[in-house]
């Protein structure tokens, strides 16, 4: 398999997923910019949304969307922990954090970003900064009492989590107010694949 990615962005969750599962793989980096490849290629061509994460298959083809690539590498390794079998509630758990993640989190802070380099009102700053605080919280709650989101097994959501996590110190958000989630990224950070995943990226 081949992952296109960009250092530090959404691909950073099914890099982990695959360092975690010890599936082989290639790393491409993406100028997202300018949707180009190493050589100057267009990444348009591997993947016409232009968009990382994109897994390039081994039987052929791309997958697209974070959240589905880290449930087939997962499903990879069934033994692996990573996601519960398929058609369990245990599997829906997982895939209702994920869809929190992605809708809520990933989404949420997006706008904060676009508020570092765009002109806005410290109106609209501030509502967007409470609704993910909002989204947060629920979070926090969530790690109540647990290593992990789903208990003290490592899975796919905790990879998503971590991710969005990560970009809390560019758009200057505080977690202190998070003490679980701050624990939890910490914990996360600490796992060797993923201390091996922020070593690759940095290279």
């Amino acid at each position: 398999m081949k992952l296109y990615y960009k250092p530090g962005a959404c691909s950073l969750s099914p890099h982990i997923v695959l360092r975690e599962a010890g599936l082989p793989f290639d790393l491409v980096k993406v100028d997202l910019a300018a949707k180009t490849l190493p050589g100057g290629s267009d990444f348009r061509a591997v993947n016409p949304k232009g968009q990382v994460p994109t897994l390039a298959l081994d039987e052929g083809g791309i997958l697209t969307e974070g959240a589905v690539i880290v449930q087939y590498i997962a499903d990879k390794v069934p033994g692996s922990g990573l996601i519960p079998m398929a058609g369990t509630m245990e599997r829906y758990r997982v895939q209702e954090l994920m869809n929190f993640i992605g809708m809520e989190l990933h989404k949420g802070a997006v706008p904060l970003f676009r508020m570092m380099t765009e002109v806005v009102s410290d109106t609209h700053r501030a509502f967007a900064a409470k609704v993910l605080r909002g989204r947060l919280a629920i979070l926090n709650q969530q790690l109540e009492g647990r290593s992990y989101l789903t208990g003290e097994i490592f899975t796919v959501a905790d990879a998503y989590a971590y991710t969005v996590l990560s970009w809390m110190p560019r758009i200057n958000f505080d977690l202190s107010p998070f003490p679980n989630l701050k624990s939890f990224a910490e914990r996360v950070a600490a796992r060797p694949a993923v201390q091996a995943t922020h070593a690759a990226e940095a290279r």
